[in-house]
Formats: structure tokens, C-alpha cells, sequence
């Protein structure tokens, strides 16, 4: 493989951004969806996971192809469903967004417990950034499930090694410091909206 498995969610990452500085749908779910490959690396670890990311991306994809045109900025599928009163829905793209931004905050996380915690093992990065980031949201059996499923998480050294050639914790850098603010940008976008409070509480 040239390159890493991060190569290219790093140069997806390019194009998120219109001129406008605003979060373009397609090219956003795109990265998201540039990780999977990542998750899929971790196994039985990160099914759920993996799961989760890739039910919301589909629902933020199928909005966005309903009407290219209207959702081409990632925000307007809110705005939208603000206006129609729909947002709070389970099935909204409001929660998907919601919901994807949370997981992706705990990849994140754990991509930089991969960085900052050398002497770590996998399972202890990928309990420490579910602690910080999912966690809270998550009920008692959710929460129990995840805690089941890091016990799982594969090897350090033979993860890594798997990672494609090339810089590989550059790479893990680089996509943190780049990816994060986008999950930032969601987080302030979402609790600008007074109608979404319930839904998100503590966001």
C-alpha cells in the first residue's frame, strides 16, 4: 500500500472546506467514511464502532443525494429539519450528525493516545478516549458492551505494523490536528441551535 491507511482521509481533508469556509457535506462524509478502513483494522474492538459511523454517514449521504443542490453545505440538512421540526427525531440527520461527530471525537482521542502514550496498550488507549469522549453519552448497556469490546483491541505492535508504509504516527498526527476542528466547528454549530438542546444536552 503507498502511503498510509490515513493517506487518503488526509488529502480528502483538502476539499471539506467551500471558499466560503464553509463545511461542504460530500467531501466531509467523505473523510468520515476514509476512516473505516482505519476501524476495520482494529477488529472485533471496534465493530460497534464502525457500525455506528457507518449507519450515520449513510443517512447523511442519502439526505444529501435527495437534493445535491440544497445540502451541499452539511449544515442545511439541519437547518432544514430545524424549520420542518423534525430535527429531533432519532432517524434525523441532526442526530446522525450528532452521533458521528461523537464517534469521531473518540477516534480522534484515541488516535492521540496512540501519539502521546507510546508505552500504552491498545486496549488502554481505546478505554482511555472512550472515558473522555462516548462514554458520557452512553446508558449502562451501551456503555458495557463498549467496555467488552476494548478488551478486544488488537495488538499494538502488530496494529501499527498493518498501518501501511510510510510515516505512519506523522500520519496519525496530522489527521488530528486537521480533522479535530471540523468536529469543533459541529459541536459549536449544533448548540447555537435552541431547538436541538434537549436532543444534545450537555454537547
Amino acid at each position: 500500500m503507498e502511503g498510509t491507511v490515513f493517506t487518503p482521509a488526509l488529502e480528502g481533508m483538502k476539499h471539506v472546506k467551500s471558499e466560503q469556509g464553509e463545511i461542504l457535506a460530500q467531501p466531509f462524509l467523505e473523510v468520515c467514511k476514509q476512516i473505516l478502513p482505519v476501524i476495520e483494522k482494529f477488529g472485533a474492538a471496534m465493530a460497534l464502532v464502525k457500525s455506528d459511523i457507518g449507519g450515520n454517514i449513510s443517512r447523511l449521504e442519502s439526505k444529501y443525494s435527495s437534493n445535491p443542490s440544497e445540502f451541499n453545505h452539511l449544515y442545511s440538512m439541519v437547518r432544514a429539519e430545524v424549520a420542518s421540526k423534525t430535527a429531533k427525531g432519532s432517524s434525523s440527520c441532526t442526530n446522525g450528525l450528532l452521533w458521528l461527530t461523537r464517534a469521531m471525537d473518540f477516534l480522534v482521542e484515541l488516535f492521540r493516545n496512540l501519539l502521546e502514550h507510546k508505552d500504552w496498550t491498545m486496549s488502554q488507549a481505546c478505554s482511555d478516549s472512550y472515558g473522555k469522549t462516548l462514554k458520557k453519552w452512553h446508558g449502562w448497556l451501551a456503555s458495557s458492551s463498549f467496555t467488552v469490546a476494548m478488551k478486544l483491541a488488537p495488538d499494538r505492535k502488530k496494529f501499527m505494523e498493518v498501518m501501511g508504509s510510510g510515516d505512519i504516527y506523522g500520519d496519525i498526527e496530522k489527521f488530528c490536528t486537521n480533522f479535530y476542528p471540523f468536529l469543533e466547528e459541529n459541536h459549536k454549530f449544533l448548540v447555537r441551535c435552541p431547538i436541538l438542546m434537549e436532543l444534545i444536552g450537555l454537547l
